[in-house]
């Protein structure tokens, strides 16, 4: 951990300043800060790098991009509180409205991408919802769920477009997103910004290794994402290890059918899950599993599946 005199001298650039109070607002990629700042990308990474070695950012890899993230709040907070207070004596930076402006421009590039993979997948997507209740009801019913107990730490395990995030990180402490597609990422970046949510965290990572802590969750979703995977057992586990002891995990997904195709079309590889088989999978990893509910109303139903520590059962029942 860097002393004082180092963190500062980390700070000596104005250009180091920017891109601080550019994180602030949202995680960017290199290129979308070099966009913003009007610099070269290997000036502006030389840069990055700086403020990565004294922690007040965070680096991360998405695929071919890298976004950056600030450093944790016990490191930041007493900096931008510093910040803060210098400019209401000294009056606005002239920086800043430039870079506002810039920074509107990234996002409106974003949604502009955002809007085109929606259209080139939108049929495919209403195809895969007209076999199925509606997706407000099951919504619904998954708001009714977790209706039980307090969300806490909320992690979305294959978040696609962040919209489990959307709906319930209103009243979680924490909202974390992983999904293994910097696509959906990005995607889910423009959708949770436009609802309020720019500074929800979102990680790229695998069902299998997730890179994130033990018992660091109180809330876990996994919504329409298990039918993908060859190994559901060992995703349930990996779900389970994050739980913390009074933690629960909602599985949401189809119940077993017939339809062939959307192996080939939509690469399935469950055609739906029975009852009992969810249910092992939890009890395997030490969880007290119930089916929540059952939603029939068109061809493929939705079964909502909750899994919790027997103390945490018993914490709810009591």
């Amino acid at each position: 951990m860097l002393a004082a005199p180092e963190i500062f001298k980390s700070l000596a650039d104005p250009t180091r300043l920017r891109i601080l109070a550019l994180l602030r607002a949202m995680e960017l990629s290199v290129g979308e800060l070099a966009q913003v700042l009007g610099q070269s990308q290997p000036r502006v990474s030389r840069h990055v790098r700086i403020l990565i070695d004294a922690a007040l950012a965070d680096r991360r890899k998405e695929g071919s991009w890298v976004f950056l993230s600030l450093g944790a709040a016990a490191r930041v907070a007493p900096l931008f509180a510093l910040l803060d207070a210098w400019s209401q004596a000294d009056g606005a930076d002239a920086w800043a409205a430039a870079d506002a402006a810039r920074l509107a421009a990234v996002r409106a590039d974003r949604a502009a991408a955002a809007t085109r993979y929606f259209a080139s997948h939108a049929a495919d997507w209403d195809e895969l919802r007209s076999l199925h209740i509606a997706e407000s009801e099951v919504e619904a019913a998954i708001a009714r769920a977790l209706g039980q107990g307090p969300v806490g730490r909320l992690v979305d395990i294959g978040t696609g477009t962040g919209r489990m995030i959307e709906l319930f990180g209103r009243d979680a402490a924490s909202a974390l997103g992983v999904d293994r597609s910097p696509e959906m990422l990005r995607l889910a970046r423009v959708k949770l910004a436009e609802a309020g949510f720019a500074k929800a965290e979102l990680r790229q990572g695998d069902m299998y290794a997730l890179p994130l802590a033990s018992g660091g969750a109180d809330t876990i979703i996994i919504h329409q994402v298990l039918h993908y995977a060859q190994q559901p057992g060992a995703a349930i586990a990996e779900a389970a290890r994050l739980l913390a002891p009074s933690g629960r995990l909602l599985i949401v997904d189809f119940a077993p059918h017939e339809r062939e195709e959307l192996r080939d079309r939509d690469a399935h590889a469950r055609l739906g899950f029975a009852d009992e088989a969810i249910l092992k999978y939890m009890d395997e990893v030490g969880l007290e599993g119930r089916v929540v509910d059952h939603l029939e109303g068109g061809e493929l139903t939705v079964t909502i599946w909750e899994g919790a520590r027997a103390r945490a059962r018993l914490k709810v029942v009591a």
